[in-house]
């Protein structure tokens, strides 16, 4: 596996219900597969907050980020036209307060609350897998 060349940040959003831990996944916006909001670092954001807007912006979700780091994870990006690239991802955890109705990429994108081990076998990365439930342990 090559090394990842570029970085993004990434926001895993959750909330506990009679004491399960849920994971909000959304939709990507090309294959519909089920990620978690994901985006470039921004120059006027330290990286949890960039994670944040992200958040925002995919998922109409407003929450309390942790400012340190959950971990990491790659993944292969497509462009077009051009070879896959590894894309290294830095997770930081969001405990999600409010789902707004209007945000962003409302048109674009769907999203979905499941049990953490359940959001765990839908998403491809095996690395992100190991985050939920790196997550769901705690």
């Amino acid at each position: 596996m090559a090394k990842a060349r570029k970085r993004q940040v990434a926001a895993l959003p959750f909330r506990r219900v009679d004491g399960r831990l849920e994971i909000l996944l959304v939709t990507s916006r090309e294959t519909r597969r089920l990620v978690i909001p994901k985006g470039w670092p921004m120059d006027h954001y330290v990286d949890y907050n960039a994670a944040r807007q992200e958040a925002f912006e995919e998922g109409g979700i407003e929450g309390r980020m942790t400012r340190k780091s959950l971990g990491r994870y790659e993944y292969e990006k497509r462009s077009q036209g051009g070879a896959p690239r590894r894309i290294s991802v830095d997770v930081y955890a969001c405990a999600v307060k409010t789902l707004l109705r209007d945000w962003p990429e409302r048109h674009e994108r769907q999203r979905h609350w499941f049990p953490a081990q359940e959001a765990a076998e839908l998403v491809h990365e095996k690395g992100l897998r190991k985050l939920i439930l790196k997550l769901a342990r705690r």
